[in-house]
Protein backbone atom coordinates (compact mmCIF):
# COMPACT_ATOMS: atom_id res chain seq x y z
CA UNK A 1 0.00 0.00 0.00
CA UNK A 2 1.19 3.35 -0.97
CA UNK A 3 1.03 6.45 0.90
CA UNK A 4 1.09 10.36 -0.42
CA UNK A 5 1.12 13.28 1.63
CA UNK A 6 -1.36 16.38 1.14
CA UNK A 7 0.70 17.86 -1.08
CA UNK A 8 0.64 15.54 -3.45
CA UNK A 9 -2.89 14.45 -2.63
CA UNK A 10 -3.78 18.32 -3.44
CA UNK A 11 -1.85 18.52 -6.49
CA UNK A 12 -3.18 14.88 -7.77
CA UNK A 13 -6.94 16.05 -7.03
CA UNK A 14 -6.37 19.16 -9.03
CA UNK A 15 -5.45 17.08 -12.19
CA UNK A 16 -8.13 14.83 -11.50
CA UNK A 17 -7.80 12.54 -9.58
CA UNK A 18 -10.29 9.63 -8.14
CA UNK A 19 -10.68 10.01 -4.40
CA UNK A 20 -13.05 8.47 -2.05
CA UNK A 21 -13.80 9.67 1.97
CA UNK A 22 -14.25 6.15 4.16
CA UNK A 23 -15.30 8.12 7.39
CA UNK A 24 -18.59 7.71 8.68
CA UNK A 25 -21.59 9.80 6.85
CA UNK A 26 -21.94 12.13 9.70
CA UNK A 27 -18.22 13.11 9.90
CA UNK A 28 -18.53 13.21 5.97
CA UNK A 29 -21.33 15.63 6.03
CA UNK A 30 -19.83 18.01 9.12
CA UNK A 31 -16.50 18.07 6.34
CA UNK A 32 -14.96 16.62 3.49
CA UNK A 33 -12.23 17.66 0.49
CA UNK A 34 -13.99 19.22 -2.36
CA UNK A 35 -14.61 16.62 -5.04
CA UNK A 36 -13.90 13.18 -2.87
CA UNK A 37 -16.64 10.93 -2.97
CA UNK A 38 -18.19 8.63 0.30
CA UNK A 39 -17.70 5.36 1.01
CA UNK A 40 -17.65 4.76 4.38
CA UNK A 41 -16.21 1.63 6.15
CA UNK A 42 -19.18 0.26 7.10
CA UNK A 43 -20.72 0.19 3.16
CA UNK A 44 -17.01 -0.79 1.82
CA UNK A 45 -17.52 -4.10 -0.12
CA UNK A 46 -20.76 -2.28 -1.83
CA UNK A 47 -18.56 0.51 -3.38
CA UNK A 48 -16.03 -1.71 -4.75
CA UNK A 49 -17.69 -2.05 -8.14
CA UNK A 50 -18.01 1.66 -8.57
CA UNK A 51 -14.00 2.01 -8.15
CA UNK A 52 -12.04 2.37 -11.11
CA UNK A 53 -9.76 -0.69 -12.21
CA UNK A 54 -7.46 1.67 -14.42
CA UNK A 55 -6.10 4.42 -12.31
CA UNK A 56 -5.18 5.14 -9.35
CA UNK A 57 -7.46 5.54 -5.98
CA UNK A 58 -6.63 7.64 -3.10
CA UNK A 59 -8.50 6.73 -0.15
CA UNK A 60 -9.01 9.35 2.96
CA UNK A 61 -10.13 9.20 6.39
CA UNK A 62 -9.86 11.52 9.27
CA UNK A 63 -6.33 11.07 10.02
CA UNK A 64 -4.52 8.23 7.85
CA UNK A 65 -5.48 5.09 9.81
CA UNK A 66 -9.09 4.35 8.37
CA UNK A 67 -7.19 5.09 4.73
CA UNK A 68 -4.50 3.10 5.31
CA UNK A 69 -6.59 -0.27 6.40
CA UNK A 70 -9.27 0.53 3.29
CA UNK A 71 -6.00 1.23 0.75
CA UNK A 72 -4.93 -2.14 1.90
CA UNK A 73 -7.72 -3.91 1.41
CA UNK A 74 -8.17 -2.40 -2.00
CA UNK A 75 -5.06 -3.50 -3.03
CA UNK A 76 -5.69 -6.70 -2.21
CA UNK A 77 -8.84 -6.54 -4.50
CA UNK A 78 -6.76 -5.85 -7.29
CA UNK A 79 -7.20 -1.96 -7.26
CA UNK A 80 -4.15 0.80 -6.96
CA UNK A 81 -4.94 2.39 -3.86
CA UNK A 82 -3.14 5.15 -2.13
CA UNK A 83 -3.58 6.20 1.07
CA UNK A 84 -3.55 10.19 1.78
CA UNK A 85 -1.18 10.67 5.27
CA UNK A 86 -3.01 12.88 7.99
CA UNK A 87 -6.30 13.04 6.68
CA UNK A 88 -9.06 15.32 6.72
CA UNK A 89 -7.73 16.70 9.47
CA UNK A 90 -4.50 17.33 8.15
CA UNK A 91 -6.54 19.06 5.07
CA UNK A 92 -8.00 21.65 7.32
CA UNK A 93 -5.05 22.44 9.39
CA UNK A 94 -3.13 23.11 6.29
CA UNK A 95 -6.09 25.71 5.79
CA UNK A 96 -7.64 23.85 2.49
CA UNK A 97 -11.65 24.25 1.69
CA UNK A 98 -13.80 21.69 2.82
CA UNK A 99 -17.43 20.95 1.92
CA UNK A 100 -20.25 20.58 4.13
CA UNK A 101 -23.43 18.11 2.91
CA UNK A 102 -23.55 14.82 1.87
CA UNK A 103 -21.34 15.20 -1.63
CA UNK A 104 -21.49 12.15 -3.94
CA UNK A 105 -21.39 8.60 -2.70
CA UNK A 106 -19.07 5.99 -4.47
CA UNK A 107 -21.63 3.62 -5.86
Amino acid sequence: MREVDLEVFASELAEGAFAIDVREPDEYAAGHVPGVRTAPLAEFGAHLAALPADRPVYVICASGNRSAWAAEHLEAAGFHAISVAGGTSGWVRTGRPVVRGTGTRAA
